[in-house]
């Protein structure tokens, strides 16, 4: 008997995955029609985003090409945090001028909500393992109350959190803009900007964190949260534990593929290929730098990915997971049974949630 039931069992449960798995993919396309103001930008290299004042006689191919050589060659010089002063903390905003300057003046001020932990917190842990923080980087397009719930939680186990706003978001977000558009977009150069300002600006939060005792800190990022968080982490030895929620090797394959960024793809694609738009943007991808992993201290990271997910689409994510795997880098995989948007919703947010603090709880 025990011999037919497993086949059995397991047919059903095949059967009962490929329905939920139909349920949650409707769910997401029905999220991402949702939002109607996403428009068709058209396509700019944005050559001055990446190198001032570039020479007129030179394609801008090109000076894409050796853009990507020469930080491919030294990203420590790329994403090197420059001396950041002028922090200050008003209640729980805290404010600095970005390494990064933009063409917008609003988006040229760093913000981040601090959310310091109770010192009499009864789940605070081990006192012995000292004060711990961890930064978080929300999704892009994320609102002011974005992952405030995650902080609070943190907070309820001893751990502070320092939520940091990301280029062109609330606050920093332009008056012409409904979107944060300039971070993820049809204009290169700037995407590229955008995220180098993204990862010095998260720099910097870890700087002040520890300016502030901070003995351990770590860093948790989601979507493209995630991408930033992963270019941060290996760029900066002073974190101690990285936890990336949706993943995924290659920034150009997830605006190409992902279905909430088809009006970005939608202003490139008549103007480069996936492969030449992938060669631009190497810089900002996680994949090119995971190597870095390997010559690193060993540090404990988790990667978070979503098995019905069709904007950091589930195939990107096995790659990435297979990659880092196969470099012999320590690393903790947890699949949700969700999509992307999905996993802001219940019940599935209450399993994330848990994916990502339990593992701070454990490892910072």
């Amino acid at each position: 008997m025990t011999r037919s039931a497993s086949p059995v069992f397991g047919f059903h449960f095949k059967v009962w995955r490929d329905v939920l798995g139909h349920i949650i993919k409707r769910q997401e396309r029905r999220h991402a029609a949702r939002d109607t103001n996403r428009l068709v930008r058209p396509f700019e290299w944005g050559a001055r985003f990446i190198a001032g004042h570039a020479n007129g006689d030179v394609p801008a191919g090109e000076i894409f090409r050796r853009h990507t050589q020469a930080v491919m060659r030294n990203s420590g010089e790329f994403y090197a945090l420059p001396e950041v002063s002028g922090y200050e903390l008003a209640g729980e905003t805290l404010t600095w001028t970005s390494a990064v300057r933009t063409d917008s003046t609003e988006n040229n001020t760093a913000r981040a909500r601090f959310f310091p932990a109770p010192s009499n917190s009864k789940r605070g842990g081990d006192e012995t393992r000292g004060r711990r923080a961890v930064v978080v980087l929300p999704q892009w397009n994320a609102d002011r109350e974005s992952h405030v719930t995650l902080c609070r939680l943190l907070n309820r186990f001893g751990i502070s959190a320092l939520r940091l706003t990301l280029p062109y978001h609330e606050e920093r977000r332009p008056a012409e803009l409904e979107r944060a558009d300039y971070l993820v977009g049809s204009n290169v150069g700037r995407t590229i900007q955008s995220m180098r300002q993204a990862v010095l600006d998260a720099r910097a939060a870890v700087a002040w964190l520890e300016s502030q005792g901070y003995e351990r800190v770590g860093i948790e990022g989601t979507s493209i949260g995630s991408c930033v968080a992963f270019l941060t982490f290996v760029h900066d030895e002073h974190i101690k534990v990285g936890v990336f929620n949706h993943v995924s090797g290659y920034f150009a394959d997830v605006v190409w593929q992902g279905i909430s960024t088809r009006h970005v793809r939608a202003g490139i694609e008549e103007a480069l290929t996936l492969e030449e738009l992938r060669e631009a943007w190497l810089p900002i991808s996680p994949l090119p730098f995971a190597e870095r992993l390997r010559v690193m201290p060993p540090r404990p990271v988790r990667f978070i990915a979503a098995r019905y997910d069709l904007t950091f689409p589930a195939d990107l994510s096995r790659d990435v997971i297979a990659k880092v795997r196969s470099l012999g880098v320590p690393l903790d995989v947890a699949w949700l049974p969700c999509g992307h948007y999905t996993s802001g919703e219940r019940p599935w947010v209450y399993l994330d949630g848990w994916k990502i603090v339990s593992f701070f709880r454990k490892n910072l």
